[in-house]
């Protein structure tokens, strides 16, 4: 199981966004996470389709796509035409989650599914042969800059027993309050794809990924 690092765009600068994307790029990493919000099912509003397909135009980085929006069902193919390589959504958005990622499925994307702080694992659990991933929020979604919420570790372990159980290689991510001082309790917990914002996207972002790889290819 490989570990990877998922910078996100949400803590970078707008102004230099296609910029920015090739300097992580060239650093190392392997995905960028995008997190699209609807201000219904999170408070906060940030970017669509448009922003999607305009950076797909300059970069060939894998696209993790969280999707933090009410009913995303509605806007699978939206999304795929845009540019997205796996698009992770909530159990809490929809009422048909196999459906969802059958959509997913359908147009040969790689598909996701994420959980809240307050969500048990178990929700995710009659899932876990049909995704690639599951994302376990270590923050409330919605806002950047939170501290990670050591409980949702925990969460982390259960569902990691439940994969490893089950014989899959289900990748897990983990989303929120995530810096280089506690990376290693993540990556300890049963991760492998962790999401970073601020911490990638402050000062020196070539000098952070770097320092993120040396984390994650030394914990495998």
């Amino acid at each position: 199981m490989n570990n990877i690092l998922s910078p996100s765009i949400l803590a970078a600068d707008f102004c230099r966004l296609g910029e920015q994307i090739k300097e992580v790029e060239r650093a190392g990493a392997r995905y960028l996470h995008i997190d699209v919000m609807d201000g219904i099912f999170v408070p906060d509003i940030s970017f669509g389709m448009p922003v999607i397909e305009s950076i797909r135009n300059c970069s060939d980085i894998f696209f993790d796509v969280h999707l933090m929006i009410e009913k995303p069902e509605r806007y699978i193919k939206a999304f795929v035409d845009c540019g997205s390589d796996m698009i992770n959504f909530h159990v809490e958005a929809t009422k048909d989650v196999a459906g969802t990622i059958g959509k997913i499925k359908f147009y040969g994307k790689k598909a996701g599914i994420t959980i809240k702080p307050e969500t048990p694992v178990e929700a995710v659990e009659p899932y876990l042969k049909q995704v690639d991933m599951v994302l376990v929020m270590t923050v409330e979604p919605g806002f950047g800059g939170q501290p990670l919420m050591p409980e949702c570790l925990e969460k982390v372990r259960r569902l990691r027993a439940m994969i490893d159980e089950r014989g899959l290689r289900t990748d897990i991510e983990v989303d929120g309050g995530m810096r280089m001082e506690n990376v290693d309790l993540a990556l300890e917990a049963g991760a492998n794809i962790i999401v970073s914002g601020s911490a990638v996207f402050r000062n020196k972002i070539s000098d952070n990924v770097a320092r993120f790889m040396e984390k994650l290819n030394g914990s495998r």
